[in-house]
Protein backbone atom coordinates (compact mmCIF):
# COMPACT_ATOMS: atom_id res chain seq x y z
CA UNK A 1 0.00 0.00 0.00
CA UNK A 2 2.94 2.17 1.16
CA UNK A 3 4.68 1.64 -2.51
CA UNK A 4 1.56 2.59 -4.32
CA UNK A 5 0.63 5.81 -2.72
CA UNK A 6 4.35 6.91 -3.10
CA UNK A 7 4.18 6.21 -6.72
CA UNK A 8 0.75 7.80 -6.98
CA UNK A 9 2.52 10.70 -5.15
CA UNK A 10 5.44 11.00 -7.27
CA UNK A 11 3.31 10.68 -10.83
CA UNK A 12 2.01 14.00 -12.04
CA UNK A 13 -1.03 11.83 -13.51
CA UNK A 14 -1.71 10.25 -10.35
CA UNK A 15 -1.70 13.76 -8.94
CA UNK A 16 -3.98 15.19 -12.24
CA UNK A 17 -6.43 12.24 -10.99
CA UNK A 18 -6.46 13.28 -7.25
CA UNK A 19 -6.98 16.91 -7.66
CA UNK A 20 -9.93 15.99 -10.27
CA UNK A 21 -11.55 13.86 -7.90
CA UNK A 22 -11.59 16.09 -4.88
CA UNK A 23 -12.65 19.18 -6.77
CA UNK A 24 -15.93 17.20 -7.97
CA UNK A 25 -16.33 15.93 -4.20
CA UNK A 26 -15.91 19.63 -3.13
CA UNK A 27 -18.19 20.58 -6.16
CA UNK A 28 -20.32 17.66 -4.90
CA UNK A 29 -20.63 19.12 -1.19
CA UNK A 30 -21.34 22.67 -2.09
CA UNK A 31 -24.45 22.01 -3.99
CA UNK A 32 -25.90 19.17 -0.99
CA UNK A 33 -25.43 22.26 1.43
CA UNK A 34 -26.84 25.03 -0.08
CA UNK A 35 -29.42 22.58 -2.45
CA UNK A 36 -32.62 24.73 -1.35
CA UNK A 37 -30.78 27.59 -1.91
CA UNK A 38 -29.77 26.65 -5.54
CA UNK A 39 -33.25 25.48 -6.28
CA UNK A 40 -34.94 29.08 -5.06
CA UNK A 41 -32.66 30.96 -7.17
CA UNK A 42 -33.50 28.29 -10.46
CA UNK A 43 -37.01 29.19 -9.55
CA UNK A 44 -36.75 32.55 -9.49
CA UNK A 45 -35.60 32.59 -12.61
CA UNK A 46 -37.41 30.61 -14.63
CA UNK A 47 -40.46 32.55 -13.03
CA UNK A 48 -38.94 35.68 -13.97
CA UNK A 49 -38.46 34.36 -18.03
CA UNK A 50 -41.90 33.43 -17.89
CA UNK A 51 -43.37 36.38 -17.03
CA UNK A 52 -41.57 38.67 -19.19
CA UNK A 53 -41.80 36.12 -22.33
CA UNK A 54 -45.90 36.58 -21.90
CA UNK A 55 -45.25 40.22 -21.97
CA UNK A 56 -43.64 39.84 -25.40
Amino acid sequence: MRKFLRRLYEEEDGIGTVEIILILVVLIGLVIIFKSQLTSLVNKIFKKIVSQSNSI
